[in-house]
Formats: structure tokens, C-alpha cells, sequence
């Protein structure tokens, strides 16, 4: 087997560099605290921001990140369940939820690298957020 890169932490880098003018980067932090609570937890978390107006931003970077992480997944020949699910409809968000979690089509041990590979995504979204982010306005500190 030959080595394969999957440029995971360029894709973070990039996501970082999108979301770094728009205010957002401590959602970085975050997605990697929800990693643990698991994936379906991971991807629902943008429906809860998106359609708020002072964090909806931050849902698309959640969203952008989960998008990016599918694709990734998807090079590793694993495909994670990725719906296009608005807040407003139950069925559709009941829908993809029991695809993260049906065994026959997302089978536990995918699921297992797949949180790995979130898990290594989130941790390179933070160490690219502390590059990148911008100065506090309240402290003279780097």
C-alpha cells in the first residue's frame, strides 16, 4: 500500500483562511470540543446557527467544515451520509441523523476513521486558528 496523501491540514488551513474577516474563528475551538459528542452531534450543530441572524456565519463555517470533511472522507473511499438539510424540515434532518447512524450503510468501524479523521481535521483548524487570528482589539498582545 502506498502512502496517500489526503491534505488534510491544508484543507484546514484553507477553511481557516476563508472564515479569518468574518469573526468566526473561535468556532474553531468548538467544533474540536464537539468531536467528542460524535458526528451526528458534529453536523447538526450548524442548523442551530445558520438561520440566526448574529451566528449565521458561524453555521456556514460549521457547514463548510463538515462539506470539506465529507470530501476528504470521500478520497479515503468512505462515504459519510451528507444531506442537504434545511432547520425547518424534520423529516429531512430525521433522515440524514439515521443515516449517520444506520450500521448497513455507515458501518461502525467507517464511523470510527471517520472520527479519527474529524478528529485530526478539528485539531488542524485549531492549530491554524491560533496562527492566523487576528489581534484581540482589547490587548496589545500577538
Amino acid at each position: 500500500m502506498a502512502w496517500n496523501s489526503y491534505n488534510l491540514d491544508r484543507v484546514a488551513q484553507r477553511l481557516v483562511l476563508d472564515y479569518r474577516d468574518k469573526d468566526v474563528l473561535n468556532e474553531s475551538h468548538k467544533m474540536r470540543v464537539t468531536v467528542a459528542y460524535g458526528l451526528e452531534r458534529f453536523w447538526g450543530e450548524h442548523l442551530r446557527l445558520i438561520n440566526k441572524p448574529k451566528t449565521r456565519i458561524a453555521g456556514e463555517y460549521w457547514r463548510d467544515t463538515w462539506n470539506a470533511f465529507v470530501k476528504l472522507m470521500k478520497k479515503a473511499g468512505i462515504n459519510v451520509p451528507n444531506e442537504e438539510v434545511s432547520q425547518g424540515k424534520t423529516a429531512d434532518i430525521e433522515k440524514m441523523v439515521t443515516q449517520l447512524w444506520d450500521k448497513d450503510q455507515f458501518p461502525i468501524e467507517n464511523q470510527r476513521i471517520a472520527l479519527t479523521v474529524l478528529t485530526q481535521l478539528c485539531d488542524s483548524l485549531v492549530w491554524w486558528t491560533q496562527r492566523y487570528k487576528k489581534p484581540s482589539k482589547d490587548t496589545d498582545e500577538s
